[in-house]
């Protein structure tokens, strides 16, 4: 998941979250705590050590420390969640905790709605270039507000599981609900009808103005679609609340299409047909009359075409009937429809083009069918297709190291036909892209981090813990082994001559080798210093001499 924020916005939260954690740990009572508020202590207790961390940490670190505590608050709410069930803890402990969760979500609200407003305001006034890298923040950051109301509403169902209903907090998120609602409904239909005129201008413009108007175009659906997602968060909590959705899901529909279980309900079906009603009959009067007399046009034009067909089919079989061009049967049959053909295909295009349709993509499709039937004949449309596929779906780039095709090495360079590949030996193999997308594809350097498998086995006769403690001292101080996700040093196997462990660290992908090779040397090093054996195959053989008498 990824942190994008204002550079203040984690300072703010983080410091509710100290507040938190300091007052939020369980109080102390005679009888030994639960393993649930043994849970919740050392949750708090680890928000208040990363909170401290936080202050000094930079760079890498600190994202990862403020990513350590979103799901630290999450594991918190989990537990209480936990707790409000199961009835685990007591009431008073659990409604503290509760009033410090409702505190926080409040004041995370009332931050993100103000960071927002200012991001908008940003965003309104940057330039068209500049807006892509904003909106990835200001998506973000709905994102979190939108967690923030899911995380409201299960604040008032706690409250009603301990009988301790909080009708004015509800009003207050009934309302705060209602009002984000009809905010955001109002930018989907703004956005929406931006995207249409954005898609009509696009399809009218002259070239030179495309490059200008794809970018607005890209920005806008970017701001429909961040709207929309969170329009349809909210639209399940305005149901929890009582809300009249219906509206709100009908346009979630319009501009998605995603059909849901939602449109089972009998308002939301309703509000669909009367807005599709409304429409219909306002297009029906506005445009009724222009495409009536267009069709008639388009019929007259396919009367002609035909009376046309019939008249080119008439002089063509006169034509290739002489006995001087000698031609079979099957030939004149092939040109006498095909003439037909050809006139009806004419006439169908000039009718289009006088109803309005462009005829532009139509004589495209033509071009690109004709090369397609062109490298039908030959083995290379295949690799054509593939490599259509490929650079569509993308599974690797130039550069990523990938096992496809039976081969393994670096992607040097890629076209429609082939993928060059270099070895890891420095040969260069050039690879048909039929056969690597008809087979296995793996990328060794997609990912940013990967897991180092490896297997370190001892003897029988060996300390099982000091081993152990051995394996873990090695990973944790390599300065390439990342500290979350953590490393698992875990017994695998009781083998038939040695105890096996998995020692599995994640590193940076760049450091997987150096990592695994680090760790290998000084697991025997270390392993010889302790005194540890490592168990290798042996095989003892036993002679038996015969008596030469008995032979």
């Amino acid at each position: 998941m990824s942190f994008i924020f204002s550079k203040n916005f984690y300072l703010a939260l983080i410091i509710s979250l100290f507040s938190f954690a300091v007052v939020a740990q369980p109080e102390t009572t005679e009888s030994l705590p639960s393993k649930t508020e043994l849970a919740i202590e050392s949750i708090n207790q680890d928000i208040v050590d990363l909170s401290k961390s936080l202050a000094s940490a930079t760079g890498d670190d600190r994202d990862a420390i403020q990513l350590q505590l979103f799901q630290k608050n999450e594991d918190l709410r989990s537990q209480l969640a936990v707790a409000v069930n199961n009835n685990s803890l007591s009431k008073a402990i659990l409604l503290k905790q509760i009033k410090q969760q409702i505190a926080y979500s409040q004041g995370a609200r009332k931050y993100l709605d103000e960071t927002i407003k200012r991001l908008n305001e940003q965003i309104n006034e940057a330039k068209t270039e500049d807006k892509l890298a904003l909106l990835n923040q200001y998506r973000e950051l709905q994102h979190y507000l939108d967690t923030t109301y899911q995380a409201s509403w299960q604040n008032l169902t706690w409250l009603n599981n301990l009988d301790k209903a909080n009708p004015k907090l509800e009003e207050a998120l009934r309302d705060a609900t209602n009002t984000r609602l009809r905010l955001l409904s109002a930018s989907v239909e703004y956005f929406n009808q931006q995207s249409e005129l954005a898609a009509t201008q696009l399809a009218s413009s002259p070239e030179s103005e495309k490059a200008t108007i794809q970018l607005n175009q890209l920005i806008i659906k970017q701001r429909l679609n961040s709207a929309t997602e969170s329009m349809r968060d909210l639209i399940t909590i305005g149901d929890h609340l009582g809300l009249e959705t219906s509206e709100y899901k009908r346009l979630a529909f319009e501009v998605t299409g995603n059909i849901t279980h939602d449109l089972l309900n009998t308002q939301v079906i309703l509000a669909i047909i009367t807005s599709w009603s409304t429409n219909a009959f306002d297009w029906v009067v506005d445009n009724a009359p222009q495409h009536l007399f267009e069709l008639m046009i388009f019929a007259i034009i396919l009367l002609i075409a035909k009376g046309l067909a019939g008249l080119a089919r008439k002089i063509v079989t006169k034509t290739v009937s002489s006995k001087n061009l000698k031609m079979s049967q099957l030939m004149q049959d092939f040109f006498v429809s095909m003439s037909g053909k050809a006139v009806w295909v004419v006439g169908i295009m000039v009718g289009l083009s006088q109803i309005g349709l462009n005829l532009a993509p139509i004589l495209t499709g033509f071009g690109i069918a004709g090369v397609i039937i062109g490298f039908a004949l030959q083995d290379t449309l295949s690799n054509f297709a593939a490599g259509m596929m490929l650079l569509i779906y993308r599974p690797f780039d130039v550069g990523d190291f990938v096992y496809a095709g039976g081969v393994d090495g670096k992607v040097s360079h890629m076209s429609l036909v082939n993928t060059t590949i270099r070895t890891f030996d420095n040969q260069i193999i050039i690879v048909p892209n039929s056969k690597i997308w008809g087979d296995v594809i793996k990328n060794v350097t997609h990912e940013r981090i990967r897991r180092v498998d490896m297997v370190f086995g001892i003897g029988y006769s060996d300390d099982l813990l000091l081993a152990e403690s051995v394996l873990l001292d090695i990973v944790t101080s390599h300065p390439a082994v990342l500290r979350a996700p953590e490393p698992m040093i875990k017994v695998h196997t009781l083998n038939t001559s040695s105890i096996d462990f998995i020692v599995r660290p994640w590193v940076k992908t760049d450091d997987y080798w150096d990592v695994y090779w680090d760790v290998t040397k000084e697991v025997k090093l270390r392993f010889d210093r302790e005194g540890i054996s490592i168990p290798f195959p042996q095989q003892d053989v036993h002679l038996h001499m015969v008596d030469k008498k008995e032979a």
